[in-house]
């Protein structure tokens, strides 16, 4: 209580500036107060609004900026330094994507019903529908010693059944970047199991180490170069990936 009484009197002490040997001192730590406000960042969640905002021209800055490619799911729109060697951030734009449990199973209906709703339609996307809505519980069986290899029991029709390789793996094409932009097609390694307790449940594990948000960020920065070209063939806008 004693110590912080001192430390609050102490610090309301004025500092005492001097000089030695050419070089200016103080006995207190001063900080410096900036003089240029900055201004809460515009949030958005489309490319597309983000191009409108900068085409509107209502409080886009003259001088040069710089859109910054931070992820396949987030660009940021910053000025250039000021006075005080910063930049401002003037815009967010941050993706809404589609939740997907990657590398988790699933019970079987919620997979099916995943897979329709956060998955782009592709060959691959409809096999691995109808396969895991048709699979037999207590049927999954481990085909090798790889990990990835599997059987099961599939309804066929009515009353017929028959066993088949689980396919994996699959391309497909899951929403994970912003809508504007194709989305990036990636390997997945399909897995099936069945217990007494959770019943069927599958899982999908990435396969392509990542390569896909390289990809997605190479769209988003061909998207943004074709709907600015104007500006930034005129130098008002720099492009960062």
């Amino acid at each position: 209580m004693i110590k912080d009484a001192l430390e609050y009197i102490v610090g309301m002490k004025k500092p005492n500036i001097i000089e030695i040997g050419g070089q200016t001192y103080s006995d207190k730590k001063l900080e410096r107060i900036s003089y240029e406000p900055h201004i809460e960042p515009f949030k958005l969640s489309t490319l597309d609004s983000l191009i409108k905002y900068i085409k509107s021209d209502l409080e886009v800055p003259v001088t040069p900026f710089f859109l910054h490619i931070v992820s396949e799911k987030s660009v940021k729109m910053l000025s250039t330094l000021d006075s005080d060697k910063h930049r401002e951030c003037l815009a967010v734009v941050d993706a809404e994507v589609p939740r997907f449990e990657f590398g988790a199973y699933i019970p079987q209906e919620n997979f099916c019903i995943n897979l329709k709703t956060k998955f782009i339609q592709n060959e691959d996307r409809e096999l691995l529908v109808s396969f895991a809505g048709n699979v037999e519980d207590k049927t999954v069986a481990e085909y090798g010693d790889d990990g990835i290899s599997q059987k099961a029991t599939v309804k066929t029709g009515v009353a017929s059944k028959t066993e088949t390789i689980v396919p994996s793996p699959v391309h497909l094409k899951p929403y994970r970047t912003f809508d504007e932009i194709d989305q990036p097609e990636s390997d997945f390694i399909f897995r099936i199991k069945s217990d007494k307790f959770d019943g069927i449940t599958c899982a999908l594990f990435s396969a392509d180490g990542g390569a896909w948000r390289t990809e997605a960020k190479q769209r988003i920065k061909e998207y943004l170069n074709n709907e600015l070209s104007d500006l930034i063939e005129k130098g008002k806008i720099i492009i960062l990936a």
